[in-house]
This record gives structure tokens, C-alpha cells and sequence, in this order.
């Protein structure tokens, strides 16, 4: 916990494992604040899941950011756009509701895909909620830099955190917090090389252990943030 928590500090990854029981995937990640396009190309080619901004509950409140399964099932869109009816989110496997907010792209970003465009919108992200002050019209200052949609997915974290939910977002912004960190964190979940399954716990922490990267469980992380 002590290396994973001094490698956060200083910008550098942390392995974070979820659980058996859950999701079953071990995600890589970094804190926002630090990212850089070397941060991108290592989640890229090391990962290959989904690249995604885990962001604390404040700061979803802070920037009044949705969640896209509410947004989606609004009775004015359904109306609109029926289609949304038959795509409703009401089968996951893993959880009753989905992380999901709104995407996002620095407005000085080209496409936004590049590894220095998606590290502009993840530390920019991170640098403006630090930023804000009281009294700011924080959605005033969101919209002068990011667009939606993006090529950064973000997540945001469920209301009470890791006691009411014990999803990898709630566990990177845990994470965060533990670290001293502001909670945005860029992460990806590690699949096997073809792709077809989460790779295995044991290869995962195998690989970090290669590279001197902490390995965490979300049982050891919830435990550590319980004794604060």
C-alpha cells in the first residue's frame, strides 16, 4: 500500500485488481493531474481495454455531469429519440448501473484520439477542477476548454463512494484520494493478448511485479481507507 500510494504521488502507475466476484479485471492506472503522452501510449500498448477517466463524486457535482443511464432514460429524450427505449441499460452483469458520464475533448485538441490530445483533456480536466475557486461558475469554465462528445469516456463515481459501490471507478478515485491526490484518475482495464478475456489476476500481477509496478486489490484498498 505504501509503494502504491508513494507511486501515485509521483505520477507513476498503479495495477488495481477488483474482485473475483465483480468485474474480475485488473485496471492500470494513473492520476490525472500527471498525464502525459507517454502515460496514453503505455495504457495503449499495455492494457488494451478501454481508456477512461475515473472522476470522484465531487467533481461530478462540482461540473453537474450526468450520468448517461439516467440522461438516456429522461422521459423528454425517450420521447424524442424512441430508440433509447430499446437500448436501456437494465441487464449488467457486473452492477445495477453504469459509471458513465459524458465524453470529453479539450477544445485545443485536433480529433482528440492522439496520445498528446488525450493527455491534454485528461490533465486539463484534472488541472481546472484543482483550479476553481468559490464563487466560480465552474460549467462557465468547463465549457471554455472541453467539448462533448470526446475521446475521453469519463466515469463518475457513485454517491458515498466505495460504500455503496466497489466498481474500479470508485476504487481509482479511492486511490486518488488516499494518495493526496485530486480525484481524476486516467486508467484501462488489462486484457489478455487476443483480447477475448481480462487477463488473468495472477498474470497481471505477475507483469507488474516485472516492472515494479504496486499491485493493489480492491479488498486491500477499501481495508487501507477504512483504517483513516
Amino acid at each position: 500500500m505504501e509503494a502504491a500510494v508513494n507511486a501515485f504521488r509521483h505520477g507513476n502507475p498503479v495495477c488495481l485488481f477488483d474482485a473475483e466476484n465483480r468485474e474480475g479485471e485488473t485496471d492500470l492506472l494513473f492520476p490525472g493531474q500527471c498525464a502525459d503522452a507517454a502515460t496514453m501510449r503505455q495504457l495503449r500498448f499495455d492494457c488494451g481495454g478501454l481508456l477512461f477517466l475515473a472522476i470522484g463524486h465531487e467533481v461530478g457535482e462540482r461540473f453537474s455531469l450526468p450520468f448517461l443511464q439516467d440522461l438516456h432514460m429522461d422521459a423528454r429524450l425517450l420521447a424524442d429519440y424512441p430508440v433509447l427505449r430499446h437500448l436501456q441499460t437494465n441487464d449488467l452483469q457486473y452492477d445495477t448501473r453504469s459509471a458513465f458520464t459524458l465524453s470529453l475533448n479539450h477544445r485545443d485538441t485536433f480529433t482528440g484520439i492522439t496520445d498528446r490530445d488525450r493527455a491534454l483533456t485528461t490533465r486539463r480536466f484534472a488541472e481546472l477542477y484543482a483550479e476553481l475557486k468559490d464563487g466560480d461558475d465552474a460549467l462557465e469554465k468547463l465549457g471554455e476548454e472541453f467539448r462533448t462528445p470526446g475521446h475521453i469516456p469519463v466515469c463518475r463515481e457513485t454517491e458515498g463512494g466505495l460504500s455503496r459501490r466497489q466498481g474500479h471507478t470508485e476504487l481509482a478515485v479511492g486511490l486518488a484520494r488516499l494518495s493526496g491526490m485530486t480525484p481524476v484518475v486516467i486508467g484501462a482495464e488489462m486484457l489478455q493478448p487476443d483480447g477475448d478475456l481480462a487477463l488473468p489476476v495472477e498474470d497481471a500481477r505477475i507483469w507488474a511485479n516485472e516492472r515494479g509496478i504496486p499491485f493493489l486489490t480492491g479488498e486491500e484498498l477499501i481495508s487501507a481507507l477504512g483504517s483513516k
